[in-house]
């Protein structure tokens, strides 16, 4: 009985179904008597038969239609369209009249929503998931928002269907089509299964019923690896709807294959089996590059003066703008360090996903409590028996616009984590999270060395701003030497005696001069040795991100260390939350030259004519002093990539 399936996408335009379909029977020698030496193959009307052979080793018969029996030689037979009867169209194979193989005319169609966005018809059925433009396979979204308000867990931690318009999105669907004779099933049955691996990771539901109620039953996913598919007379459809249960990992590709058969009922001999393969689709972060959608602030017992200038910067940006309350962070205002926002895409749905930190401190409730729900999703990682550190923190989490490198195209851009010089005892992110990010695939991770700062975030010594040009982006790094530089330059212009932390806001903190500052040796080699463990990054991402010097800006900036942990001198400027062309830049309090801050001066000479607005944002006591500055204490909500992740090549 020969199967046949396909696959279509969800938006294309109807179209009628391609019946070309074929079944290679390679073995043809192998049922034959040991005398045989030949055989003939013959169709009826509604069968072609095809000889597919190697000249090398059989020869075309020019008298007596008989072929060589050789596994050189195979039978490729196919059908223009589905049987109307069992047996109603038959192969006969004959060697010395002897009659091999008949029956013929059974389709089994699996037609696959949620596909990709241009209709792609395959015969047989996908059994590989391929990437790029021209690439094949569906794709599956991982149910993980919350639809019903009255739950207490993600969508996918339940075998029911809920608000179904919502439930619903956020699987795909998938329509088992088997077009033929009735009787096929009066001693035959469908089986629709999974692998046990699989299992763990997907749901599915059966749509029964009409337009006016429809019921969803759990079918397979967890411990139900087999579903007999029921195929009333003359129905010719059945509807399935699958929800993923799991993101890409280190033990998962991402890749999930279901698998239909048709078994000889009394025995259960099974005829035919074909697949389908769906990816999982990735969790992906967006750049500072990528619009801003909505800015989290907390709001803490200190701060509200720092709560409201970000707010007024987001109404200028055009932003939502959420702010944690007190009872909710608990006093912990490093928002930043908490969640990363990022998104789940397929050509159906896009929605956001909020992925939470093991960091477990105060703030810990907040991203499942409150951010998880309709069309908002939510992951997070346990580490693997680890304790968790401050590179833990997802400050230490970044990612870089889109790049090319060495010919190598990054549409997504590539995550940017920060982790140890190699060497024993070094502090890293956990394999956990690292396992996770490196999965996802589609933004391969860069990893950074952090181990030299007394917290160990990326985002310490390194940002991203919008900017026009050949890469549509510059990145920002803290640079010692451009500090030393300018404060050489003011010395020569007669401002040696110009103070840092000067004025009424900081009147507890004690100044220095510029003079104090190029006098003094032990500072400097604590920024040389700083400065070399930027420069080491600095190559690393001119190299990994396909970067050239005109792509980077030095921002000016001092750190002090103690036990070869750097944290900064003056309010670290590249710490800054990017809201668009408005840039949010901690407050440095530098020399006054002529009433003016000369490191603000010097950053608005080195930002502004990239058309970028920059805003100086005082957080010295509440974040500076704390070790953290303003992108520590803010999150930031982007727009999805216009790029669809499946058309990339990792």
């Amino acid at each position: 009985v020969l199967a046949h399936t396909k696959i279509l996408n969800k938006n294309c335009l109807p179209t009628a179904c391609l019946l070309h379909h074929g079944v290679r029977t390679p073995a043809v020698y192998s049922r034959t008597p040991k005398d045989a030496t030949s055989f003939d193959v013959r169709g009826t009307p509604g069968v072609d038969v095809y000889i597919v052979h190697n000249p090398q080793v059989a020869k075309v018969p020019t008298c007596v239609p008989r072929w060589p029996l050789d596994a050189g030689v195979e039978v490729v037979v196919t059908m223009k369209a589905p049987s109307n009867a069992v047996n109603d169209n038959k192969v006969s194979f004959f060697h010395s009249c002897f009659l091999l193989l008949k029956r013929i005319g059974f389709q089994l169609s699996g037609l696959v929503h949620c596909f990709r966005t241009k209709p792609v018809f395959v015969l047989p059925l996908q059994r590989e998931w391929t990437w790029g433009p021209d690439g094949q396979g569906a794709i599956l979204l991982v149910n993980c928002d919350r639809d019903d308000p009255k739950s207490s867990d993600m969508d996918n931690m339940d075998f029911c269907v809920v608000h179904c318009n919502r439930h619903l999105r956020d699987m795909s669907c998938m329509i088992l089509r088997t077009q033929g004779p009735d009787a096929i099933f009066d001693d035959h049955k469908l089986v629709l299964h999974i692998s046990v691996s699989d299992a763990e990771k997907v749901g599915v539901f059966h749509a029964r019923g009409d337009d006016v109620l429809h019921q969803y039953e759990h079918v397979l996913g967890s411990d139900e690896l087999s579903y007999v598919v029921d195929r009333p007379s003359g129905q010719e459809e059945d509807t399935f709807y699958v929800e993923g249960l799991a993101f890409p990992d280190a033990d998962f590709s991402g890749l999930i294959a279901f698998h239909v058969t048709l078994l000889d009922a009394p025995v259960e001999n099974p005829i035919f089996t074909d697949t389908v393969v769906f990816h999982m689709a990735p969790w992906i972060m967006t750049p500072n590059t990528q619009r801003p959608l909505e800015v989290f602030v907390c709001s803490v017992s200190d701060n509200a003066d720092f709560v409201e200038a970000v707010s007024e910067l987001a109404r200028k940006a055009r932003c939502k703008l959420t702010i944690c309350p007190e009872v909710e962070n608990r006093n912990d205002r490093w928002i930043q360090d908490e969640m990363e926002f990022g998104y789940v895409q397929a050509p159906h749905k896009t929605f956001p996903v909020v992925f939470d930190s093991p960091r477990d401190r105060e703030l810990q409730d907040f991203p499942f409590k409150s951010i998880l729900g309709p069309d908002f999703g939510y992951v997070t990682r346990e580490p693997y028996n680890e304790t968790v550190s401050g590179l833990d923190s997802f400050g230490n989490l970044e990612v870089s616009p889109p790049v090319t490198v060495r010919r190598k195209e990054y549409p997504l851009g590539r995550i940017l984590i920060g982790s140890s010089f190699p060497r024993v005892g070094g502090r890293r992110m956990t394999k956990a999270v690292r396992d996770f990010l490196y999965a996802q695939k589609v933004q391969p991770p860069v990893e950074l060395y952090v181990d030299w700062l007394c917290v160990g975030h990326v985002d310490e010594f390194l940002s991203f701003v919008p900017a026009p040009g050949r890469q549509g982006f510059r990145l920002l790094l803290a640079s010692l030497s451009a500090c030393y530089k300018l404060f050489r330059e003011k010395q020569e212009e007669g401002y040696g005696e110009a103070r840092l932390f000067e004025g009424r806001i900081l009147e507890t903190v004690t100044t220095t001069t510029i003079d104090e500052i190029l006098a003094n040796e032990n500072l400097r080699r604590e920024n040389d040795y700083v400065q070399s463990c930027i420069d080491w990054n600095r190559d690393i991402l001119k190299r990994e991100l396909g970067l050239s010097e005109k792509d980077i800006i030095d921002l000016p900036q001092l750190f002090t260390v103690i036990d070869k942990e750097a944290s900064a001198f003056f309010p670290d400027m590249v710490n800054m939350i990017v809201l668009g062309k408005h840039l949010g830049i901690p407050k440095p309090f530098g020399p006054l030259v002529n009433g003016q801050c000369c490191l603000e001066e010097n950053v608005r000479s080195l930002l502004e004519p990239l058309g970028l607005t920059c805003t100086f944002i005082n957080d010295f006591f509440t974040y500076h002093t704390l070790l953290g500055e303003v992108h520590c204490g803010t999150n930031v909500r982007r727009k999805p990539f216009s790029f669809k992740w499946w058309n990339m090549i990792p």
